[in-house]
């Protein structure tokens, strides 16, 4: 069976994890430190903090841009869940907004037609790898006082306009799950600009100590920690940290060669008439996070056959993305977004990974091409 992903791990990875277990902290801890410095660098902030999870990430992202109770916080529909969840924990409201169906991302427009008085904050997704416009959703918000906090989940290694993703975002959030182009199993990275947000959000993802335990175990006298909020466990161990160090050093190996791969999919796949694949936009690069395809309107299949299809002839594949309001979860909030339920039931996300051959991807276009 193709895998739809595979990570790049290897003894590098597992020397790092190794050495983490035998030095007695594995925790958070220096190696927490160093991975938060080295991304920092990578994207070009000054402020980056480790967590648990893109999702947690993004719940202190909502925290430091003061959303709370009654807020309303404008979201894509079309994405992974957890973008939509993470405004829940926050206690604020959900309303979705559609999408281009060329980058799978919000618009101005599509933030401005959902953009009301109550509207706190706009969460503004780099679907599978492509960059979201930040810029333009800024100059639609800023005036109003709107944060625009970029869920940058499968961002690592995009570029914006000659730039890393999320550089310019007052808030955002990566996420490092198996499925990402960096990985350390579970975790996540939120980037700051404020060193005041920055320094909260450092105590809240450690249930707001006011010292640390890797600065108190540092510490020669006795130390006591306070709490003076409600805080949070959203910690990355160490063992994770060195683990997201050695895929950082990795990560400009891993986008190009996914570049690599990409460009061959979109010359395999151009005899097809109508289909509709991922690629860079305008103002940006992907990293091909995922790679999907739109299927045309009058394909001879439906996206659910050809899914059963690719099973069969040992390819596996996904639904290139859910739709939130469609789900139960939220069924109870009103939404008519026609791209995104267009996108939702006729896109398929391809096998792509590092160490993928010539000949599987080979195996999979054929697939594609079968009438």
């Amino acid at each position: 069976m193709i895998p739809v992903m595979r990570p790049w791990l290897g003894e590098e990875e597992a020397r790092a994890a190794s050495e983490a277990v035998l030095s007695g902290w594995v925790a958070q801890g220096p190696r927490v430190a160093e991975f938060e410095a080295a991304f920092a660098g990578a994207v070009g902030v000054p402020h980056a903090i480790a967590v648990s999870s893109c999702t947690t990430g993004l719940h202190l992202c909502l925290i430091g841009a003061g959303v709370g109770p009654g807020d309303e916080v404008v979201v894509p529909s079309l994405s992974f869940i957890a973008t939509t969840n993470a405004v829940m924990y926050a206690g604020a409201v959900p309303v979705f907004a559609d999408v281009d169906a060329a980058t799978l991302n919000l618009t101005p427009e599509t933030v401005e037609a959902a953009v009301t008085p109550r509207t706190k904050a706009v969460i503004l997704v780099d679907q599978c790898g492509i960059p979201a416009d930040l810029d333009a959703v800024r100059a639609v918000c800023e005036p109003r006082g709107i944060t625009v906090i970029e869920d940058a989940a499968c961002a690592a290694g995009v570029t914006y306009k000659g730039r890393p993703a999320a550089m310019a975002a007052e808030l955002a959030a990566f996420s490092f799950h198996p499925r990402k182009v960096l990985t350390t199993g579970e975790g996540g990275m939120v980037t700051a600009h404020d060193a005041g947000v920055a320094a909260r959000l450092k105590r809240l993802r450690e249930h707001a100590m006011s010292v640390s335990a890797a600065d108190r175990h540092a510490s020669s006298t006795v130390t006591l920690e306070g709490y003076d909020e409600v805080g949070y466990n959203y910690r990355m161990t160490d063992i994770q940290a060195a683990i997201g160090l050695v895929q950082l050093r990795k990560l400009p190996e891993m986008v190009a060669r996914r570049r690599e791969l990409a460009e061959r999919y979109q010359k395999a796949l151009s005899g097809i008439p109508g289909l509709v694949t991922a690629t860079d936009p305008s103002y940006g690069t992907t990293n091909y996070q995922s790679f999907w395809v739109t299927l045309p309107e009058d394909h001879p299949i439906s996206r659910d056959d050809l899914l059963v299809r690719l099973a069969e002839r040992g390819v596996s594949a996904r639904r290139a993305l859910m739709a939130a309001h469609l789900q139960p979860a939220y069924a109870h909030i009103g939404a008519s977004l026609p791209v995104t339920e267009r996108l939702t039931r006729d896109s398929v996300t391809l096998p792509l990974y590092h160490e993928m051959t010539e000949e599987e991807q080979d195996r999979v276009v054929e697939v594609l091409y079968d009438k």
